[in-house]
């Protein structure tokens, strides 16, 4: 008779260095048992075909989890010229083919129109839903809609490498930004289509691939050795500034209670001492208002 897994708390961030062919959720749920984590959860997700860093949370990291969604992403992306595909990326079904005809002059110079504010069209193979289905099932379908363009924030746009029909760009961007769709719209713009054909994630906001562990080296170590790869719940909120109270407003606090604060106005990670007590938010009138809390001093 198998005994049934024994569940205990974790608390944390780890830093996934997820290979390819794996879900966001299918690397959440491996590192989970590997922790034997009674709660989990991760900061958005990485598509099977990406690579790179996925940050994962546990226990009271958890309420943090969202908090990375708005962060500003980096990428490492392979792209193929002369090839589009139905989905983007080499995942897809080839759906033209031509000719490629341009040189490093003209891609180096086709970059600057991709870089700042720019408006991007979201692939139909997307998770957007329309009418309460998403629109992958519907391009599965045989199905286009019109979708509306959307403004990104492209920070960095890098060429790493040019070889022929083959480029390697470094791309930091917002949220919402779809790399696929970037790679289409530039391989437009050189009259030739292009698609992804590998994509790394390497920044996530303040977190780096530099810091992340590969499943294969969790699970070849010590359940004992894995927690020393544990970040403290604040790594994911590290953008934000410090606020530090003294015992009694942390009680208040940690309570559902707003607290005077001269801090300036937004959000902030709030302390008591040196223990994060939770997410907090102040207002034009100076009270801190806690947003996420996680425990009480003392």
């Amino acid at each position: 008779m198998t005994s049934r897994k024994s569940w205990r708390r974790v608390d944390g961030v780890l830093l996934l260095d997820k290979p390819t062919g794996l879900s966001s959720n299918s690397a959440l749920q491996a590192v989970r048992r590997l922790f034997s984590a009674a709660k989990a959860g991760h900061t958005g997700t990485l598509d099977p075909l990406a690579s790179g860093l996925l940050p994962l949370c546990f226990g009271e990291a958890t309420k943090f989890s969202t908090d990375l969604l708005a962060a500003d992403k980096t990428y490492e992306t392979e792209l193929l010229f002369g090839v589009r595909t139905d989905t983007g990326d080499a995942d897809g079904t080839v759906v033209m083919r031509c000719p490629v005809d341009f040189g490093l002059t003209e891609l180096e110079a086709a970059l600057p129109s991709f870089r700042g504010p720019i408006r991007q069209v979201p692939p139909m193979y997307s998770a957007l839903k329309r009418d309460g289905k998403p629109l992958y099932e519907l391009a599965r379908q045989g199905i286009e809609v019109e979708r509306e363009a959307r403004e990104v924030i492209i920070h960095e746009l890098r060429l790493l490498d040019f070889s022929g029909d083959r480029c390697r760009l470094l791309i930091s961007c917002s949220k919402g930004t779809y790399i696929r769709s970037l790679a289409e719209d530039l391989g437009a713009a050189l009259a030739c289509g292009a698609h992804l054909t590998a994509l790394r994630r390497v920044a996530v906001g303040p977190l780096e691939i530099a810091d992340a562990v590969t499943l294969d080296h969790l699970a070849a170590i010590a359940e004992e050795d894995r927690t020393a790869w544990l970040l403290a719940p604040d790594a994911l909120l590290q953008s934000l500034p410090a606020v530090y109270l003294e015992e009694l407003a942390g009680y208040r606090f940690v309570h559902g209670n707003p607290v005077s604060s001269d801090a300036v106005p937004g959000r902030c990670r709030v302390y008591f001492e040196n223990r994060l007590l939770g997410l907090g938010e102040v207002d034009g009138q100076g009270n801190l208002q806690p947003r996420r809390v996680i425990g009480a001093p003392g």
